[in-house]
């Protein structure tokens, strides 16, 4: 099932002319007013334990699409195993100024320089804790921009929304809040993630945590998130965000516009990212693939790689909102090529 707002995401009807803020807009509203697909799809063999959830398909949409917790339950029908929303920050925040997303439609990417724009904690936890409460939503958390403590931001984030979310992802990677990236060296991570988790513990025991790595890391970063990792037992890597590079093949023309890269143009490297990981940690730390996924081979490919879990959000832009079906319907294949029974067994078969 198309709905008319997705084909205007592809581009399809005249609604493809608006700029691409404009359609994710009105393709939120769409859904929130039941527009979206409703699949009722069984897939038993793809259900998988990761950090104590059991989540019934391995294929999660991505933090970035429903930022403000507008429509999870909508997310859920279109067929996801899981749903992160957000980023969200302590206070609203508007972003950066517009136009700040661009559909690289040669190359089956986008690129955003959102910068954070979400409703704020208050408005987030309202709407969470009027919603039906079904399936696995988890909240993707960030800074704001003026924050003159941004680990503090994270501790709130876990505060405000105790008990009304699945999962807590905790998003230092996002290229388009100056200084976040550097939250990752090891001194600071230890320190920001001792304290997000000394308030989940607090407030949400039990609650699984999840670190949001970037694409673009010196090796020297890898190795120390990995130790960080392994050694405060956070519950799952998400690998990764958007990338700051530009690979020469590009054919767009708005491939040299400032931002974070996602879709097609980063599958390789995102790809290659998960196998280092996995080689360092195994399954000592799940790791979630994240990154150019747009088909069952993708989605394959990651948990060959090393994930237990896959997300994805740009492909949706281009395939439309029966993607997550087709997907689930067909991965099924190739766990019966390999000689797979589940899903678990797959992962990380493909690393060396």
């Amino acid at each position: 099932m198309r709905t008319p707002i997705f084909l205007a995401e592809l581009g399809a009807t005249a609604m493809g002319a608006l700029d691409a803020e404009t359609a994710h807009h009105l393709t939120i509203r769409m859904l929130k007013a039941g527009f979206g697909p409703k699949v009722d799809l069984e897939t038993p063999r793809l259900a998988i334990d990761v950090a104590g959830i059991s989540f019934p398909n391995p294929l999660g949409l991505a933090a970035g699409f429903d930022k403000n917790a507008e429509a999870p339950n909508a997310a859920l029908d279109m067929g996801f195993g899981f749903v992160e929303m957000g980023a969200v920050t302590p206070r609203p925040q508007p972003g950066n100024p517009r136009p700040r997303v661009f559909r690289l439609r040669a190359d089956a990417g986008v690129i955003n320089r959102y910068g954070f724009n979400n409703d704020g904690l208050d408005v987030v936890a309202a709407r969470l804790k009027a919603r039906e409460r079904r399936g696995i939503v988890g909240v993707n958390l960030g800074a704001n921009k003026d924050s003159e403590d941004r680990t503090e931001d994270y501790v709130q984030g876990v505060i405000a929304l105790a008990g009304l979310v699945d999962f807590f992802t905790v998003n230092i990677s996002s290229p388009n809040t100056p200084g976040l990236r550097a939250l990752q060296g090891k001194s600071t991570l230890e320190e920001l993630m001792r304290r997000v988790l000394a308030a989940r513990d607090a407030a949400a025991a039990g609650t699984p945590v999840f670190l949001k790595i970037a694409p673009d890391l010196a090796d020297e970063d890898k190795a120390d998130i990995a130790d960080v990792a392994r050694a405060m037992k956070l519950d799952a890597l998400i690998v990764s965000n958007t990338t700051i590079t530009r690979a020469p093949n590009l054919r767009s023309a708005r491939a040299e516009e400032t931002g974070g890269l996602s879709g097609k143009p980063i599958f390789a490297m995102s790809t290659a990212l998960l196998r280092e990981f996995y080689r360092a940690i195994g399954k000592d730390v799940p790791l979630i693939g994240v990154g150019g996924v747009s088909t069952a081979r993708d989605a394959y490919e990651k948990i060959l790689a090393g994930a237990s879990l896959v997300q994805l959000y740009t492909a949706l832009v281009y395939e439309g909102p029966g993607l997550p079906s087709r997907i689930l319907s067909e991965l099924p294949s190739f766990l019966n090529a390999d000689g797979f029974t589940t899903i678990d067994e797959a992962v990380g078969a493909g690393v060396q």
